[in-house]
C-alpha cells in the first residue's frame, strides 16, 4: 500500500491547492516520495492552513515545480509500488480528495483504488478489541493523530507539519497496529507498548 500525506493551502479541493505530497511504499518503506510545488494559478490561500504546514506565500512563490509536474512525478513513482491502496490519517477525506481533484484539473487519469486504510479506524478497532472504550468528545470519536501517536508509542509529529513526516508517522502507526512491529529506522528506539505486541 501507499502511505500518503499531503499539505494544502486550505481544506476545499475545489478552491485550494495541494502544495506538498509525501508517500512511502509500506512493503518497501525505504522507497519514499516527496515533492513541493506551486499552488495552481488562482488557488485560494488560507493563512490557518499555512500556519499548520509551515509554508508561507513568499516561500510558495519561489517554487518552480508546477502541481502538474509534481503529479506526474508521483504517478511515475507509484508505478514502482506493488499495491496502490492508499493509507494514512484521514487519507480518504483530504489527501485522496485533493489528489483526485488535482489529477482531474490536468486531465490526468486517476487510476488509484477508492478503498483506503486509515489510522483512526485501526486505532478505534484496536481499542475495542482490547476491551477499552474509545475516547469521545462532543458525541464523536476523539481519536486524533496525537492520540494515535501516543497510543502506538511514537513521538508526536514535529510541527509545522511536513507531508513526508506525516506519511512516515502514519506508516509506523499502521505497522505497529497491524503487526506489532517497528517499520522505520527513525522509530526503532521508541518501544512498542505491551498491548501492541
Amino acid at each position: 500500500m501507499i502511505v500518503l500525506d499531503a499539505e494544502f493551502t486550505g481544506l476545499n479541493p475545489e478552491k485550494h491547492s495541494l502544495v506538498s505530497l509525501g508517500a512511502l511504499d509500506f512493503d518497501n518503506p525505504s522507497n519514499q516520495f516527496y515533492m513541493e510545488c506551486l499552488p495552481w494559478e488562482g488557488a485560494h490561500i488560507d493563512e490557518e492552513a499555512l500556519r499548520i504546514n509551515g509554508f508561507t506565500e513568499e516561500y510558495l512563490s519561489t517554487l518552480t515545480k508546477t502541481l502538474q509536474l509534481g503529479l506526474i512525478e508521483f504517478d511515475t513513482w507509484s508505478r514502482g509500488v506493488g499495491e496502490h491502496t492508499f493509507a494514512g490519517q484521514n487519507v480518504a477525506d483530504l489527501d485522496m480528495s485533493f489528489l483526485s481533484t488535482s489529477y482531474e484539473r490536468y486531465h490526468m487519469n486517476f487510476t488509484f483504488p477508492h478503498r483506503t486504510i486509515d489510522t483512526h479506524t485501526l486505532t478505534y478497532m484496536h481499542l475495542v478489541k482490547r476491551g477499552e472504550t474509545p475516547p469521545v468528545e462532543k458525541r464523536r470519536s476523539a481519536i486524533n493523530s496525537s492520540f494515535i501517536q501516543e497510543y502506538v508509542g511514537i513521538p508526536e509529529e514535529p510541527k509545522p507539519h511536513n507531508a513526508l513526516n506525516g506519511a512516515k508517522v502514519a506508516g509506523e502507526a499502521i505497522s505497529r497496529l497491524l503487526y506489532g512491529e517497528n517499520l522505520l529506522p527513525e522509530f526503532k528506539d521508541n518501544p512498542l507498548p505491551k498491548y501492541l505486541l
